[in-house]
């Protein structure tokens, strides 16, 4: 690897690190979240109607907000900032925050008038359950103007990171999680002595943490040079080329909503609680998702665009191959770990109140079957940005399409024999096609990528993986039973287990020679020493 490859490698990981950082402590708040929400409601009626009801909203919110918009705002406002200057970049910023105000806004709104149709199209047999489907309904009407807040939230944080600011916008979600627990849990208890259920409290929650995620963003928006203005101008070029940009991302992406539709439709077929016990399990998946995956694909996102704004292409699929390596070479052992230890992770976090001994296991199950594909998820939120820098946005709507024909024909062959398992065996192997699609299609537009390195570094990653998952199979077999049934013994001995399958898998990379590996040692022995030397 050349020395400027190598710094390049260095500097998306540093990024990542930052924003790894901060998201870490998002999502360590958001499974304390699900853990509350396990505590308090188990995985019944009243979670059932919850995630639905936060579902809806947030459909659109991967279609107007993390998704579609983020990668295209960042593409054009990146270019703008390099070629055009401040006045029309911040002028293009202004111009894209007043527009999209006005339309999520109205969204929402009709959104609100329409919950009860919505909640009866996606969940259906929800009515089955005598005043299921008027609470999910009522919960849809409370989160709707969460969509507004997150997409608004969503352009502030591209502006940030297309300046080079990564750690306060990852760190947002935070304070989603922090403002949602601590109202949602407050107007829990309140709620029910004047005989509201106590899971709204949950949902309102949810809508002033959204806000939360929002302004405390604002004061660093303002440091790097944003004005605001209320400007409205359709005929933009800059807002043209970022709904130039989305409209095909929009259709692509909704085809991963269109998943999320047929799996919540399926699975509220299926025993109660199957919907609970899936996003119990994905929400699990989504820690080193959100982590590793997105911290990788933010951080890279503003390099890759810079790149194919200035038509280096060989920048730009060094960029892409560093990143997609260091996602491997941290997602796949995470996923073996993952099925390894999902119950005994079930168990610690979310065992407790409501939630019971037979949840755990029915959770498990989707968590092992998720596991699959972990790798895939990570590595399409790497991929796909690739194809935005480069204008081209036909491809991921093509591979999100192969993606729903294949979760649905895989969800109606195996159903009526794994039930909700079977949901998430076919979310991760229609995840895993439409990543090695999207990934053979880039080949042959970039005009090749180092393949062989890529793949000698999946041989290595995977061969230290299994090592590392058999150790830790061992080690929990061993451990577990001498922990007994304590809460404490529990954390303490799941520690041990991770963190000897840590040092078994780090032990046999250590000498691997993959540069994106000693990126990631260097990164955390920096972190090691700034903590070690802070007063």
């Amino acid at each position: 690897m050349s020395a400027a490859a190598s710094d390049q490698t260095g500097r998306i990981a540093r990024s990542a690190g930052a924003v790894g950082i901060a998201v870490f402590c998002s999502r360590i708040l958001g499974l304390i979240r699900e853990q509350v929400l396990a505590n308090l409601f188990g995985a019944g009626t009243a979670m059932d109607a919850f995630v639905v009801a936060f579902r809806i909203p947030n459909l659109l919110r991967d279609l107007f907000a993390e998704g579609a918009l983020s990668a295209a705002f960042v593409t054009v406002f990146t270019d703008y900032d390099e070629r055009w200057g401040r006045a029309r970049t911040w002028r293009l910023a202004n111009v894209v925050l007043a527009v999209l105000t006005l339309l999520v806004g109205a969204i929402a709104l009709v959104g609100i008038f329409a919950s009860d149709k919505l909640v009866r199209l996606m969940a259906p047999d929800f009515a089955l359950v005598p005043g299921k489907t008027a609470l999910t309904v009522i919960m849809t009407q409370i989160m709707f103007p969460f969509l507004p807040m997150i997409s608004l939230a969503a352009v502030v944080m591209g502006i940030l990171n297309a300046k080079g600011k990564f750690f306060v916008p990852a760190m947002a979600s935070t304070f989603f999680n922090l403002g949602s627990i601590v109202s949602g849990v407050a107007l829990a208890m309140i709620l029910p002595r004047y005989g509201v259920p106590a899971i709204i409290g949950m949902a309102v929650g949810t809508l002033l943490g959204g806000g939360l995620q929002l302004a405390v963003q604002t004061p660093l928006l303002f440091r790097v040079g944003y004005r605001f203005q209320w400007v409205i101008d359709w005929r933009d070029e800059g807002l043209r080329r970022i709904l130039r940009l989305m409209m095909p991302a929009i259709i692509g992406l909704s085809a991963t909503q269109i998943n999320v539709f047929i799996n919540t439709f399926f699975a509220s077929s299926c025993a109660e609680g199957s919907v609970a016990w899936l996003n119990y399990a994905f929400r699990l998946l989504q820690f080193p998702i959100g982590v590793f995956g997105v911290a990788i694909s933010i951080a890279a996102m503003p390099v890759v665009s810079r790149y194919a704004s200035q038509q280096d292409h060989e920048g730009l699929k060094q960029a892409f191959t560093s990143s997609l390596v260091m996602t491997l070479l941290i997602t796949i052992p995470a996923s073996v770990g993952l099925a390894v230890l999902a119950e005994p992770i079930i168990a610690l976090i979310f065992q407790h109140g409501r939630f019971s001994a037979a949840d755990t296991g029915q959770t498990a199950a989707a968590l092992c079957f998720y596991a699959i594909g972990l790798f895939a998820y990570s590595g399409v939120k790497v991929v796909v940005p690739v194809f935005y820098a480069l204008n081209d946005t036909r491809y991921p709507v093509i591979g999100s399409f192969l993606a729903v024909g294949a979760n649905f024909l895989l969800i109606i062959l195996t159903l009526s024999t794994l039930q909700h398992r079977a949901i998430a065996l076919a979310t991760s192997f229609s995840m895993i096609l439409n990543f090695v699609f999207l990934s053979s299609v880039l080949y042959r537009k970039v005009q090749g990528y180092p393949l062989k390195y890529m793949g000698w570094c999946l041989v290595k990653v995977c061969l230290a993986s299994a090592i590392m998952g058999l150790s830790v199979h061992w080690a929990n077999a061993f451990l577990q039973p001498l922990a007994g049934a304590g809460l404490v013994g529990r954390l303490l001995a799941l520690l041990c287990i991770i963190t000897f399958g840590l040092v078994v898998y780090g032990f046999l990379l250590r000498f691997s020679k993959i540069p994106e590996f000693q990126e990631l040692i260097k990164l955390l022995q920096g972190l090691g020493g700034q903590r070690a030397t802070r007063p």
